[in-house]
């Protein structure tokens, strides 16, 4: 690895200071797909127009759907696409680069009038669910809006914090907080299938992590969903990140080098030969850059952090049998802090009493067959096996500097997964998708936490097994007219383990009053199954109390209205209410716990399905587009999040922050004597949010006890300070022949604001003091792609 470090950075260093003079108007071949957006047919003979070229060039779609368009000059373009019965497509700002070829899937709606031409608008688009059956609270995002979002840093969760109703739950990772949800309420699909949390650092039951295992060499276009989902996604109650990936190019081997803060990362695609047909592969590799700095003696901070994964996508077609696809993606990453023993230390920063030791290992593997029958059915498979293995150990200095162990966990889980998706078109009204998935899942969970009042480390969890759980769904459109459009289906979910269900009926409304204005109403039952170490919490007499535990459900209620306003700007209210229900709160005490405010983790307690919540407010989108390098989106929400404990008393959660504001802006530069071979881009990012709320501390009772004691009677009535955040993002782009750069500088909290994350009770100073989050912090990159 240090021999790749001594090789690359002289040439990164020499791409940069090179090709001053270069004037040269470089070109690269634009091709790709055009495909029907439901049921997936290729369409052929379809026109593919370079509108933002003099005069315009244009190529047919071949038998296969696929175009090329070779010597397109480089910079973002704009492409038109037409087919008889279809609405017509124009997509915006497709970037086109000298180093790799750009290859796109273009999806095409059929009109209802096959004989009239009804222009489908890029700023219309650019809102647009790829799933054709999500009706409100969902988007699209890019790639490259992971990469140009200030500090989004190639993280699909870090960027969606700037999206309405969306709030990071803490900046040391991504975490993140939907409409006032638990954060392990997302869920994580890749190409149709759930799959573990896809995140470097993360602990066992959560969402998020410290750094996304997710390579952006991988991602093509994605969705993200913030409520009232489609009848195909179940086991969530906030979220869902619906992951698909690109294919490698299957006509030329490609490269991409970077190297930052964040790790070094090397990529490489092409083409691959099956008997008499070619497909493609795509890989990627990634090592932590602190790792690397480590193993030279260089340390930076008090912890040892290493991590590192990779990333695979192969591509097989097969002819009349469809097409095959392998893809997969592994992480492993690990911490390790001594602590200090040195109580003068202590006093000035409390963490240095602590010692840990952090594992987190995570890893999928799929294969995936689809194929076409006729020009109205699709259908896809998918056999994917997944894991996780965590380690979570935390100690404590005791005054005589000896090691109290506090906690001492190990979780082992690895699932099987089969699902099968069928898509048929009846007509042009009227599409059918449905399916289903079986998890076959295996365990080993080891937990025990230090009680206080026995003064022993405590077994809570001891168990290993397995289980199964089985999701069917079926969901129904009907395009009554150009304007109205509804969608309805039914989930439902059986989780062997202890027979327990959930029947969840979906439904949708959109009614478009013209091409610019439409409104829609969206509701959906949606229930999901508790962290699996829950339910084997052991009782006092070593039985599993928590095993009959049902699922989590919630109505989910959305009225939504989109706007579009001349300049490329698009105006998004929702109004949202849901109610949720059959929460576990504590069964044989009357208390305020309730696993509505769980963050992450296996909570030790003994539950029962009898709490509640609700979460209801207003959002505000208001976005530019990508437009003459300027873009814009400022997302605005005002909220409730509240819940019932078994005390019967209703309380703000603990992610109750009444409200979140964010905007993003950034503008794009091309020079070069108008060859747009060089481009430099600022990006800015402020976020301004309530403070998430925390119980009082009860300060005599800290100071008898010796520790932090709270008072749960009032169980989250504070909230912290409001919480602001500025960062900043600058990128200087250059084209050369058959080579392109890029150098990314992002400053996290660029005014290094101290932002409060809570407080605790000190000991030593017998005071209530603040801890806080993440102080200004830089991250660099650079990027060859050839």
């Amino acid at each position: 690895m240090l021999q790749i470090t001594r090789i690359f950075f002289p040439i990164a260093l020499l791409a940069l200071l090179t090709g001053a003079a270069n004037a040269q108007q470089y070109t690269q071949t634009v091709k790709g797909i055009v495909l029907d957006k439901a049921v997936k047919t290729p369409l052929i003979g379809a026109t593919v127009t370079l509108l933002d070229s003099d005069p315009p060039v244009g190529a047919v779609s071949d038998a296969e759907g696929r175009f090329r368009l070779p010597e397109v000059s480089v910079g973002r373009r704009t492409l038109r696409v037409r087919y008889l019965g279809y609405k017509e497509a124009v997509i915006s700002n497709v970037i086109v680069n000298s180093g790799k070829e750009t290859d796109l899937v273009i999806e095409l709606e059929e009109d209802l009038l096959a004989a009239r031409e009804v222009v489908v608008l890029a700023k219309a688009e650019k809102q647009k669910p790829l799933n054709e059956l999500s009706t409100v609270s969902a988007r699209t995002f890019s790639v490259e809006e992971t990469q140009r979002f200030a500090v989004a840093v190639n993280d699909p969760a870090r960027m969606a914090s700037a999206y309405a109703g969306v709030v990071t739950a803490e900046d040391g990772n991504n975490i993140i907080v939907i409409r006032g949800n638990a954060p392990n309420g997302l869920l994580w699909r890749m190409e149709g299938v759930d799959i573990p949390n896809p995140n470097h650092f993360s602990s066992v039951g959560s969402s998020g992590g410290g750094i996304s295992i997710l390579s952006a060499q991988l991602l093509s276009n994605s969705d993200f969903l913030t409520g009232a989902f489609a009848a195909e996604y179940g086991n969530a109650l906030s979220g869902v990140f619906d992951l698909r990936l690109r294919k490698g190019n299957s006509e030329k081997r490609e490269y991409t080098i970077q190297a930052g803060v964040l790790g070094l990362d090397a990529a490489v695609e092409g083409p691959m030969r099956f008997g008499t047909r070619t497909g493609s592969y795509l890989v990627n590799y990634r090592y932590s850059t602190l790792s690397i700095l480590g193993k030279l003696g260089v340390n930076i901070g008090d912890a040892q952090t290493d991590f590192q994964d990779l990333s695979f996508n192969f591509w097989m077609p097969a002819g009349k049998w469809g097409q095959f696809t392998l893809f997969g993606l592994g992480g492993l990453s690990k911490q390790r802090y001594d602590g200090l023993a040195d109580s003068l230390q202590w006093e000035d920063d409390i963490s240095k009493q602590y010692a840990w030791d952090f594992t987190a290992n995570t890893g999928v593997l799929g294969l995936m067959h689809s194929i076409v029958w006729g020009d109205n059915t699709f259908l896809k498979t998918v056999v994917a096996a997944s894991g996780t293995r965590n380690g979570d150990r935390t100690e404590e200095f005791q005054n005589d500097y000896s090691l109290r162990r506090l906690f001492d966990g190990s979780y082992g889980q690895s699932k099987i997964t089969a699902s099968s998706v069928l898509t048929h078109k009846f007509s042009p009204r009227h599409l059918l998708r449905t399916g289903g998935y079986v998890n076959f899942l295996r365990f080993n969970f080891k937990q025990h936490e230090w009680d206080d009042d026995a003064e022993r480390l405590e077994e809570q969890i001891h168990n290993s097994g397995t289980a199964t759980s089985a999701d069917l769904f079926a969901q129904w459109q009907y395009r009554a007219t150009e304007r109205l459009t509804m969608n309805a289906g039914l989930h439902a979910i059986y989780f062997f383990l202890n027979k327990t269900h959930s029947l969840e009926p979906r439904a949708a409304l959109k009614y478009a009053f013209n091409e610019r204005q439409a409104l829609s109403l969206g509701y959906g039952l949606h229930g999901q199954m508790q962290p699996l170490g829950v339910y084997f919490v052991e009782g006092a007499d070593g039985s599993q109390p928590n095993r009959a535990l049902g699922f989590t459900r919630a109505h989910h209620l959305v009225l939504s209205y989109d706007q579009l306003l001349d300049g490329n700007w698009h105006l998004k209210p929702e109004l949202y209410y849901q109610a949720l229900f059959d929460a576990p709160v504590s069964r044989d005490t009357l208390d305020a716990f309730s696993m509505l405010n769980v963050f992450d983790g296996f909570e030790g307690e003994i539950v029962a399905n009898r709490g509640a919540g609700r979460n209801y407010g207003v959002e505000l989108t208001a976005e530019k587009f990508l437009t003459d390098g300027f873009y814009f989106l400022l997302s605005a929400s005002l909220f409730r999040s509240e819940y019932r404990g078994s005390d019967g008393v209703w309380r703000n959660t603990r992610f109750d922050t009444r409200f979140a504001n964010s905007l993003v802006a950034g503008k794009e530069w091309n020079w070069n004597r108008g060859r747009k071979n060089r481009s430099f881009g600022v990006n800015v990012k402020m976020t301004w949010t309530g403070g998430h709320r925390e119980s009082p501390i009860d300060l005599t009772a800290s100071i008898e006890q010796g520790k932090t004691v709270r008072d749960e009677t009032r169980a989250f009535e504070e909230r912290m300070p409001n919480y602001f955040r500025f960062d900043a993002g600058l990128r200087l782009k250059r084209n050369y022949e058959h080579l392109t750069t890029t150098l990314s500088i992002d400053v996290q909290n660029a005014t290094n604001r101290e932002n409060v994350f809570g407080r605790y009770f000190d000991e030593r100073s017998g005071a209530i003091k603040y801890f806080y989050q993440s102080p200004l912090i830089p991250i660099l990159s650079y990027r060859l792609e050839f």
